[in-house]
C-alpha cells in the first residue's frame, strides 16, 4: 500500500505533462476545419465556391505563441472567420494580434471585415494592396509592407517575405523559425495537386521563386499550400517540379 502512494503522484505528474503536451483535438463545421499539426501550428479550412474548380477547400494558418496568435489568410467569409476568432479566444483562450493577407485573391482576405470588427491588425504588402485596390475594394489591409516585416507574436518574431512571382505577382510567405513552419499559401502546390489557376500567374518564375524560399529555409519541418493537404519540404520540390 505504501509503494503504491508513493508512485500515485509520479504517475498524475506524468499524467498531466502528456496532456498539456498533446496537440488540441481538430475543430469541424459545415463551414470551417481547424486542425492541428502540433501545438501551436494549425491549418484552417474553409469554403470558396467557384466557376472553374466548384466549391474549394482553402488553407490558412494559425500560430499561436504564449498567450497570443496570428492568422495567415482569413476563412473566405466573415462568418467561417467570427468562427475561427472564436475557436482561437474563447476555446483556446489566445488573442489574435494579427491576421496576413498573402495576396488579392479572395480566398486570402473573405473574412477580412470580421477580423476589423474584432479589432484585429491586418498586415499585407504594398503590391498586394494596390491590386485590391486596381480590384476596385475598399476592404485592405491596415498595414503594408515592401519586401519583408517581421512581426512579434508571444515572444516570436513571425516574418513575412516577398521571394518574387509565381501564383500571383504579389504572393508573400510566411516563416516561423522556432517551429521550422512555412505558409507558403497558393505560391505553394500539395503534393499530387496540378497547376490550378494560372489566371494572375507567372509560370515562368514560379519554380525559381520556390528555389529561393528552399534555399533560405533548408530545413522547414511544416509546409501548409494554399489548397490540399500539409506536409514537408517535399511539397517544395513538387512545385518545383510541375512548373519546370
Amino acid at each position: 500500500m505504501i509503494k503504491a502512494l508513493f508512485f500515485l503522484p509520479v504517475l498524475v505528474l506524468l499524467s498531466g505533462c502528456s496532456n498539456k503536451n498533446r496537440p488540441p483535438t481538430p475543430y469541424e463545421s459545415e463551414t470551417l476545419k481547424v486542425l492541428p499539426l502540433n501545438s501551436n501550428v494549425f491549418r484552417h479550412v474553409s469554403y470558396l465556391q467557384t466557376n472553374d474548380f466548384g466549391k474549394v477547400g482553402c488553407n490558412g494558418m494559425v500560430y499561436f505563441n504564449h498567450e497570443e496568435a496570428i492568422v495567415f489568410d482569413t476563412p473566405t467569409d466573415d462568418k467561417a472567420s467570427k468562427e475561427l476568432i472564436e475557436w482561437i479566444e474563447k476555446k483556446q483562450k489566445k488573442k489574435v494580434v494579427a491576421v496576413v493577407v498573402t495576396h488579392f485573391h479572395e480566398d486570402c482576405w473573405g473574412g477580412l471585415h470580421h477580423f476589423h470588427d474584432s479589432q484585429v491588425s491586418s498586415y499585407g504588402s504594398q503590391n498586394t494592396i494596390d491590386l485590391l485596390e486596381k480590384k476596385g475594394l475598399n476592404l485592405l489591409p491596415q498595414q503594408d509592407f515592401n519586401d519583408s516585416i517581421k512581426i512579434k507574436v508571444g515572444q516570436e518574431q513571425v516574418v513575412l517575405k516577398y521571394f518574387g512571382a509565381g501564383h500571383t505577382q504579389d504572393n508573400v510567405v510566411g516563416y516561423i523559425r522556432n517551429e521550422e513552419a512555412l505558409f507558403g499559401g497558393c505560391l505553394v502546390k500539395s503534393v499530387g495537386s496540378g497547376k490550378g489557376n494560372l489566371e494572375d500567374a507567372d509560370v515562368s518564375e514560379w519554380p525559381n521563386t520556390v528555389q529561393k524560399i528552399k534555399q533560405e529555409f533548408p530545413h522547414l519541418k511544416i509546409v501548409i499550400p494554399g489548397h490540399g493537404k500539409s506536409g514537408g519540404m517535399e511539397l517544395l520540390d513538387h512545385t518545383i517540379q510541375l512548373f519546370e
